[in-house]
């Protein structure tokens, strides 16, 4: 990509950054908390951007200079001074215009959204259930290490241990963005609790990241809502368990159910299973747009194919492989242990290599 290209992208992003901030100070916008809030965000994300591109100006103004300097300058000591800036300058140059390549890939605005993520057993019965565990405590451990909120709004437990399901709320900044790509399915090789032969067996459990809808993005109407509560079941003494606290939320034209009872509350318990059904509604119309760029980007593990096998765990070899970019590392505890943020660097770095390609910004 010539520099010439990239100033002219830059120079494209300096103007809609100029307009946008014109239209955040319009009474109008303003009145508009929809179209604000949206403005607002994109005024956000074009920040970094635009200073890249007073960087990347001035640098190539800096570099002109220099290359002026060394065929005018008639002083051999000045010449060769500016000759070793410009050795300097230009060694700047390659770096600073790969991360504007990386800055000028179209964000995805759901990447900023809190996340709500399931996970839940798949085949293999009971070891399912204990892995799906597995599973949760490896992302635990992963976001108290990011510094983001948990908090969880259903769980069904498993009857050895883990869980058959357990649904979490994620909050923080940037959360879905890297929370994505650990949708889909997860597959374990290990010999079992439940086994006495110690033989090897293979089982797995499905998670599923979704970015929290805003309240403003999905009106509901009460009407469509059936609301039911019921006692909580689980940890937390006796008012859990004879207090009508759970709530289920029945949602008639789409047949959406959501559940929560995590709290004492049946206000809070309310306020969540809206925040869920909210998000579960906005992702039947997210997904459309996930599974059109599926199609295009075989790393793309945000493109919602659930089904779709990204990830194996093997215990006796202490092995992780990443199906997607054929990543395999032979750090299995730490990795359990919630230390993935490698993994899903290497992921993004994989997504965004053919995002350029997508976006003619090349590689």
């Amino acid at each position: 990509m010539s520099e010439n290209i990239i100033l002219s992208r830059l120079e494209g992003v300096a103007g809609r950054f100029e307009e946008v901030g014109n239209l955040i100070s319009d009474p109008n916008v303003i009145a508009d908390m929809k179209r604000y809030v949206k403005l607002s965000k994109e005024y956000k994300q074009l920040e970094p951007v635009v200073e890249a591109y007073k960087n990347y100006k001035n640098l190539l103004s800096n570099i002109k200079d220099a290359k002026l300097m060394i065929s005018e300058e008639k002083d051999e000591e000045m010449k060769e001074m500016a000759k070793m800036e410009l050795d300097e300058l230009t060694r700047q140059q390659g770096p600073m215009e790969s991360k504007i390549k990386v800055l000028l890939i179209p964000d995805d605005p759901e990447d900023d959204k809190n996340a709500i993520v399931e996970i839940r057993a798949g085949t293999g019965g009971d070891e399912a259930s204990i892995f799906a565990g597995d599973l949760y405590r490896m992302y635990t451990k992963f976001i108290e290490n990011k510094g983001w909120k948990l908090s969880t709004t259903s769980f069904t437990e498993g009857t050895v241990g883990g869980y058959k399901e357990i649904i979490l709320s994620v909050t923080g900044s940037g959360v879905y963005g890297v929370m994505k790509y650990e949708s889909g399915v997860h597959r374990v090789q290990r010999v079992p609790q439940t086994e006495t032969q110690g033989r090897v067996h293979t089982s797995a459990a499905t998670v599923a990241i979704l970015p929290e809808a805003d309240d403003f993005e999905i009106e509901l109407n009460p009407a469509d809502i059936r609301k039911d509560t019921y006692c909580a079941s689980g940890p937390g003494g006796q008012s859990v368990n004879t207090t009508y606290s759970a709530i289920r939320l029945t949602h008639v034209p789409s047949g959406i159910v959501v559940t929560c009872q995590d709290e004492k509350s049946q206000l809070k318990n309310l306020d969540k299973a809206m925040k869920e059904l909210r998000s579960r509604l906005y992702n039947l119309e997210y997904q459309k747009h996930l599974d059109e760029i599926s199609s295009k980007r075989k790393t793309m593990v945000s493109s919602g194919d659930r089904s779709a096998k990204i990830r194996t765990y093997n215990y006796p070899q202490g092995r992780m492989t990443d199906h997607r970019i054929n990543l395999t590392m032979y750090n299995l505890g730490p990795i359990m242990d919630g230390d993935i943020g490698e993994i899903i660097d290497k992921l993004q770095m994989a997504e965004n290599a053919e995002r350029m390609k997508e976006s003619g910004i090349g590689a």
